[in-house]
């Protein structure tokens, strides 16, 4: 029988929350948080992600904190209060499996000192490093295309111990992280780390800046500079939600960054890096605007334990100015339905990465090019051998849109072809696969943080 989409399934389709929640929301709940929020809020915070709703809805689902006591409910406002409500020691609280819900209310800086005053890279680094020095040792004319070793570099990776301790914050099982209005996470990295059942919905996260980034002069034919941070890391966990959030790199992009060596000095990696054996992820109505590197899923390229891992769900995400890995896949079985891409030509590098035994099924996307974009350019073979395509529409500069086979596109003009069946077919989708056609009318201002009734 053929599926009807009805009122209610866009509402639900563009509120993101169609299921009920996983246990109502107690009356003494807002007496736990520093200030009381709103029903709408509470009930978010209690939300579950809907059955079916992507690979983390497989078998238990996932529920974050919404069993969470009234004392692990919390308010905060700083990244002292954000580190004591995930259990109170950033170095341990990846191990803290209590039920948690935490709102995220202003913005939170991972740059904020004890006492809540702001740090600088300065204040971070070794006082055995400077950049200027790191440039004048490993400069390529002087130290060769050779990897930097020694007392600098040495002092480069204690400073980036300290980063590490300052601006990645921990994050324990059972965990849901919600924004209030206006929420933001600046400077710092989510780490997600063997820690299942955790969700992170309406917030938006900017600037997770590297302050000590690392010379590779064996990473491509020039070499590169290589970041450390992403905004949110999810590794070796499973059933992440990652909804309704927002992802840019606000007033300091790369593309104002300084050239080193020849090549852009990147203090920024990843938005939302799912590696080192993860798997069950679904990310939905989430905006990425205006960054280089997107989203990774898989690491490396050895055979080995992320085979038969790394199965992650992307539908009604935006990705909008963005240059590459939207997403780039290694081994993961991949669902990406109805994204909404608006690309230009300004450094845009790819869309989709298709890496080793990789097995992406790309449905009902749509994507508004740039003239200076070739649908041809959207995919790229980083080692794989076959992808499912189907229902993409393109909309190229002023031109009308229009189905386009991406898959025959790309085969007519690259060599070796990838194969057109990635083996297998997704079951776990809550609602009919839009029209690729309404994709743009609704993931284009539906998509992102503060679209929730909160």
């Amino acid at each position: 029988m053929r599926r009807m989409f009805t009122g209610a399934t866009v509402i639900a389709l563009l509120l993101g929350a169609a299921a009920p929640a996983a246990a109502a929301a107690p009356a003494s709940d807002a007496h736990a948080t520093t200030d009381p929020v709103s029903w709408s809020a509470r009930h978010l915070g209690r939300q579950a992600l809907p059955e079916r709703d992507g690979w983390a809805a497989e078998g238990t689902g996932t529920t974050g904190g919404a069993t969470a006591s009234p004392e692990r409910t919390r308010v905060v406002r700083s990244r002292a209060e954000l580190v004591a409500a995930l259990g109170g020691d950033n170095a341990s609280n990846a191990t803290d499996a209590t039920p948690k819900i935490i709102y995220v209310d202003g913005a939170v800086d991972g740059f904020e000192g004890p006492d809540d005053t702001p740090l600088s890279c300065a204040d971070l680094a070794d006082p055995a490093y400077t950049l200027d020095a790191y440039l004048a040792a490993y400069d390529p004319a002087v130290w060769g295309r050779v990897t930097p070793a020694g007392p600098l570099e040495e002092a480069r990776v204690r400073s980036v111990a300290n980063q590490t301790r300052q601006t990645q914050i921990n994050v324990g099982p059972n965990t849901t992280i919600i924004g209030l209005r206006g929420a933001r996470l600046t400077g710092l990295t989510l780490m997600i780390d063997r820690a299942p059942n955790v969700i992170v919905r309406n917030l938006t996260f900017v600037d997770a800046r590297d302050c000590f980034p690392a010379w590779s002069p064996t990473d491509g034919e020039a070499g590169n500079w290589n970041s450390q941070y992403d905004q949110i890391s999810v590794r070796r966990s499973e059933h992440v939600w990652v909804d309704h959030n927002t992802f840019t790199d606000g007033d300091n992009p790369d593309s104002a960054q300084p050239t080193h060596f020849g090549r852009p000095y990147q203090v920024h990696d990843g938005s939302l890096d799912v590696t080192h054996t993860a798997s069950l992820v679904t990310a939905s109505w989430n905006r990425f605007t205006g960054r280089d590197k997107l989203m990774l899923i898989g690491s490396s390229n050895t055979v080995g334990p992320d085979v038969g891992r790394l199965k992650v769900t992307l539908h009604h995400n935006l990705f909008d100015g963005v240059l590459q890995r939207l997403p780039r896949v290694r081994f993961g079985q991949v669902d990406v339905y109805n994204n909404l891409y608006r690309l230009d030509g300004d450094g845009f590098q790819y869309a989709l990465g298709v890496g080793v035994q990789s097995a992406l099924y790309v449905q009902n996307n749509f994507f508004a090019l740039d003239a200076t974009v070739d649908p041809a350019d959207l995919l790229y073979d980083w080692g794989g051998t076959a992808l499912t395509e189907r229902g993409t529409w393109v909309r190229q500069g002023s031109a009308p849109a229009r189905p386009v086979d991406l898959l025959a596109a790309y085969n007519a003009t690259h060599d070796p072809d990838l194969g057109a069946d990635a083996g297998w077919t997704p079951t776990l989708r809550r609602d009919p696969v839009l029209p690729t056609a309404l994709v743009p009318l609704l993931v284009g201002p539906l998509a992102g943080a503060d679209r929730l009734p909160i």
